[in-house]
Parts: C-alpha cells; structure tokens; sequence
C-alpha cells in the first residue's frame, strides 16, 4: 500500500507539514513552483505549478493525502490567484483518491464575540474571508457528495521558525535590536497565535484520521496573548529586555491604502487586532491529543528564527 504524501506550497506551513511527516517515516514529496530549497532529511522536492491539475493528479497518482499549503504571493492577487489553484486541487485529489488536505485561516469567520470553535459559519463578507470559505465550501460539498476526500485545518497568525512575514516575526527582528516597534491594530487585545510547526503536526495527523474527514479542525494553539506581551515574550526568549510596543494610526490604512496595495488590503483584516481574536483548539486535542507547543518554545524558535533572517540564513518563506 502507498504511503505517498505529497504537500503542494514549500513555506512554512508546507515545510512543517514535511518535516513532521518523514519525521514519522512517511514518503513525502513537497512540491513548489520551482522545487529548490532547502534539504529537509527524508524529503524529496518536485516543481509543480498549483493551478495545474494536470501536473497535480500527476504528483497524487497513488498517494494518500495531497496537501494544499499553498499561499498567494500577496494578497492583492488572490481574487485571481486561487479560483484556479483550488479548482486544481480538487480535480486531482477527485481523480487520484488522494485525502485533499488544506491550510486554511480564520478569515472565513469574520469578527466574532468570543473564542472561535469548529462549526461557526463562515459569516464574513470581506474579499479574501469569502474567496477562503468558498474554497472550503466547495471541498466540503464534493466530499458530501462521494466524489473525494477533504478536511481542512485552520490556524491563527504564525510564530515559530521559517516565519519572517507574519505580524509579529516581522516586527522582532527591530525588537531584539533594543528599539521600540509598531503593530496594527491595538497592543492590548487577546490574539491567538499559532506555531507553525503546531500546524503541520496537525494537517498531517487529520489527513490519517479518516474519523477527522468532511470538517474543519482549527490547530492546536496556546492561549491567546495580546501583541505587546507576546513581543515581550519573545524578547524574554531571547535573553533581551522588552521593547515599547506603539500600534501605527488607524489613517494609515485609510490613507496609505490609496497608494499601497498592501496596505489597502489590510484593511480588510485590521479587525483581527482590534478586538478580542481567540482561537479555541480544544476540539483537536480531545480527538486526537494534539497539544500546543509550550510557549516559551514557541517564543524561542521566533527569536531564533528572527536571528537567522538577520544573518541571512533564513529561507524565504510565504505564510498561509
């Protein structure tokens, strides 16, 4: 019988999902546009353009689960980006049998009152929160129909090694530098954050738990911290003093947001920290055990790998 997992999209995310898979002693081939990259011990890399079914079902034939971790390169092209990405997706995993197993966010969800928890509907009405639950909607009704496998795990904002774009990454390298930094949003409100290996640990298990398939599960996750204390935390990991924690102005996505692509689709999102932004994953450690990587850890791997992007040695990374 196979034992062929194949992970489309080599971020952090994907190179997660791989590393706990051939940690396992699984065959894992991890996939990406141009299949270079690090080595990862018991990995084998291919390339493979995510909008091709063609060349996915090629990549699938006999494996078990095929892994969509794949991210957009910025989120003003994701209205074009991943109508075909997912539509490939789904043909390969309907034609190869292969479990189709997706990284997902919180986005579909929207602004909510109180923890998030599996089986609240996909409410939101922003771009990318309905272009996410669409992908998702689509998956769920061709497994409800028999026609493939599907499940998918959510997670929060990322820390953890190979990170450098997520909000907090971004910001540490200037904070283990002594000086103050800016985040959007509020300092003060409770935010989930997710460990991007805690992710991978959790796509690969539900993708071998065929109890798990036809829902969402969101991925295991420490308790929430606001974004002055988990700067805080992860200066502390590092042996360094905390820094001031200043959030940008508000007018800064309303009026950047004319010039700067980026910045005006932040403003879809912004609400994340503006309010309460709470994660509950109680769901995958009751059914399959899955714990949180303790925070302290969790807060080291990001100093250390806010460290190595200074040196250079970090891999470019994308983040679901």
């Amino acid at each position: 019988m196979s034992d062929l997992h194949v992970i489309v999209g080599a971020g952090p995310v994907g190179r997660a999902t791989a590393v706990q898979l051939a940690s396992e002693g699984h065959d894992v081939l991890l996939a990406s546009r141009s299949g270079a990259g690090p080595a990862i011990a018991g990995v084998r890399r291919s390339a493979a353009d995510a909008a091709d079914a063609a060349r996915l079902t090629e990549l699938a034939t006999g494996a078990v689960a095929l892994y969509n971790c794949i991210n957009p390169p910025s989120y003003d092209v994701w209205t074009t980006y991943w109508p075909p990405v997912a539509a490939a997706f789904l043909e390969a995993a309907e034609r190869t049998g292969a479990t189709l197993v997706t990284a997902s966010c919180l986005y579909g969800y929207g602004p909510v009152d109180g923890p998030m928890v599996e089986g609240m509907p996909d409410a939101a009405t922003g771009t990318k929160a309905r272009i996410r639950a669409g992908m998702w909607a689509d998956a769920l009704a061709a497994h409800g129909a028999g026609r493939l496998r599907a499940v998918e795990v959510r997670g929060s904002d990322y820390l953890g090694p190979w990170i450098t774009s997520a909000h907090i990454p971004q910001v540490t390298p200037r904070a283990l530098s002594g000086r103050s930094v800016r985040v959007f949003g509020r300092a003060d409100q409770p935010h989930s954050f997710t460990d991007v290996r805690d992710m991978g640990r959790a796509l690969a298990a539900v993708a071998q738990a065929p109890q798990m398939w036809g829902r969402v599960w969101h991925a295991p996750t420490n308790a929430p911290r606001t974004q002055a204390e988990t700067v805080a935390d992860v200066c502390r990991a590092a042996g360094r003093e905390p820094v001031t924690v200043r959030t940008w102005p508000k007018a800064m996505l309303t009026v950047g947001g004319r010039f700067v692509p980026l910045l005006r689709e932040l403003r879809e999102t912004v609400y994340q920290f503006e309010r309460p932004y709470v994660l509950d994953s109680s769901a995958i450690t009751r059914e399959l055990g899955l714990e949180p990587t303790p925070w302290a850890e969790v807060c080291r791997a990001t100093a250390l790998g806010a460290d190595d992007a200074v040196a250079g040695s970090a891999p470019s990374t994308s983040v679901v």
